[in-house]
């Protein structure tokens, strides 16, 4: 690993990500933004304060050779991001492209036996679904946990309001491969009213009553229909269990015979293994509260890093903000690396360490936290894809072009970028195409002094660019009209 434990990097997460080496993260916990088309600012006088993000996005916030890179190496992504621009709107492709750039590099770092749990809310979580369905493979998929982050209704519904209130985040959760996966199940404690049932004790603890026969009408079992103590089935089905099971339980004190009447005794254990509705973890209160907008409770952190994690396994939070996931991570002996935008994330996590982390056996650990602002070099950086000049350039275009492999990848770097720039149309039919079905073009044509500026690049279909040939935009769109193409 070309990172140290206790790692909190300043930056964009996408150049950092690229920098880490692959198939080294055990579980990654992300909570991003939301595409909530708002700004969070934490409270002047705050803990938090001066750490703030804006939640809205549009295609010009991106890269626009994040587009090419899409369609070109995970078509089928950049076709469900697309989909989702037209069925939502804009802002939210630019949202899932700005997502799905840097969901590639999360599944490169995570290794094989590694997790990750994506935390979203109603606003894109199904378009998230289908964008990890796409980088993670739905049969990685393991749940769609529901947290009630509102121990209540949520915003009250006014008089005629359109909709419930919303009390809910969701958080997918994916494994990086389909082999065997474990849980380490946390135990939810038991409600009250369920509580109130178990009102026996004996030596072994508290219990209640259950009836040690099964229901009528489940058929007749003559193998469970036996005599035991005086005591026989009311009915064909039987008792629920075979006699040696049932000596075993008398044996071990799980029977009570009362008034004329046999029991089996139910105990009462620690909780109940968690299922994907989690009701019981209320939000950040109290003096875990910093201020910081979108802040998650601990006892969030703590049931993803131990239900998905192992003691000495490293933790990613690539948008780690105020540092929850560190300081979980921290508490169970994980090791981790954060990273954000705001210089906040690494005075939280020291703030935090010095309240929430036990330092009297290492009274030296917040000394250990480092603060990165540079880019992470990989100590095993993968080989460079092959370029070919045939994926490039059309005919007419390549019959006399002889490009060094520099200028090649300079050239695949335009396109990329042409790409975005153009949503992935062609600049004389106007229709959206992959990006191996697109072409570089130049708008001058080389044989009447064209040059290899990108000034004077576009993308054209292979059909557009051979009627094009030399001539122009403008009479490669007349010969269009002529033949009856529609231009988009």
């Amino acid at each position: 690993m070309n990172v140290e434990n206790r790692t909190i990097f300043e930056g964009d997460n996408l150049h950092i990500l690229r920098g880490l080496d692959s198939e080294t993260i055990d579980l990654i916990y992300l909570d991003p933004p939301f595409n909530s088309n708002r700004t969070y600012e934490a409270p002047i006088g705050s803990e938090a304060a001066g750490a703030a993000f804006k939640d809205a996005w549009t295609l010009s916030d991106l890269d626009n050779a994040w587009h090419g890179e899409l369609s070109e190496h995970e078509p089928a992504l950049y076709s469900a991001i697309s989909a989702a621009g037209v069925s939502y709107n804009k802002s939210m492709k630019a949202y899932l492209i700005m997502m799905g750039i840097r969901m590639l590099e999360m599944r490169r770092v995570l290794k094989s036996t590694g997790s990750i749990y994506l935390h979203c809310d109603p606003t894109a979580s199904h378009y998230l679904k289908t964008m990890m369905d796409s980088i993670f493979g739905q049969q990685n998929f393991r749940n769609e946990i529901v947290w009630q982050r509102i121990q209540g209704a949520g915003k009250a519904m006014q008089h005629e309001a359109t909709s419930y209130g919303r009390s809910t985040d969701h958080i997918l959760f994916y494994a990086y491969s389909n082999s065997k996966f474990d849980i380490n199940s946390d135990l939810v404690p038991f409600s009250s009213d369920y509580l109130k049932k178990f009102k026996y004790r004996d030596k072994k603890g508290q219990y209640t009553r259950r009836n040690p026969f099964r229901p009528p009408g489940l058929g007749e079992r003559p193998n469970l229909c036996y005599e035991y103590k005086g005591f026989y089935p009311p009915n064909p089905s039987g008792w629920t269990v075979a006699l040696e099971t049932l000596k075993k339980l008398d044996e071990e004190g799980d029977l009570e015979f009362v008034n004329g009447k046999v029991y089996r005794k139910h105990r009462l254990k620690e909780g109940m293994p968690a299922n994907n509705l989690w009701l019981d973890i209320p939000p950040a209160l109290g003096g875990e509260r910093l201020g910081y907008p979108t802040q998650k409770p601990l006892k969030l952190l703590e049931r993803v890093i131990k239900a998905s994690s192992n003691r000495g396994d490293f933790v990613l939070d690539p948008f780690c903000g105020c540092a929850t996931t560190c300081i979980a991570s921290e508490i169970h002996q994980r090791q981790w690396i954060g990273i954000d935008l705001s210089p906040k994330a690494v005075e939280l996590v020291k703030l935090r360490m010095k309240r929430e982390v036990d330092l009297t056996e290492q009274p030296n650990l917040l000394g250990q936290v480092v603060h990165r602002t540079d880019i992470p070099n990989r100590l095993y950086p993968e080989e460079p894809r092959q370029i070919h000049i045939e994926t490039l350039f059309g005919q007419e275009e390549r019959n006399d072009l002889i490009l060094s492999e520099v200028e090649l990848g300079e050239y695949r770097s335009y396109k990329h970028t042409m790409y975005g720039q153009q949503e992935g149309k062609c600049n004389g039919c106007g229709y959206e195409l992959p990006f191996r079905l697109l072409e570089i073009d130049h708008i001058k044509a080389r044989a009447k002094g064209g040059t290899n500026e990108p000034s004077n690049l576009q993308l054209l279909c292979s059909s557009c660019n051979s009627r094009k040939g030399v001539g122009t935009n403008e009479e490669l769109k007349r010969k269009l009209r002529a033949e009856g193409t529609p231009i988009l």
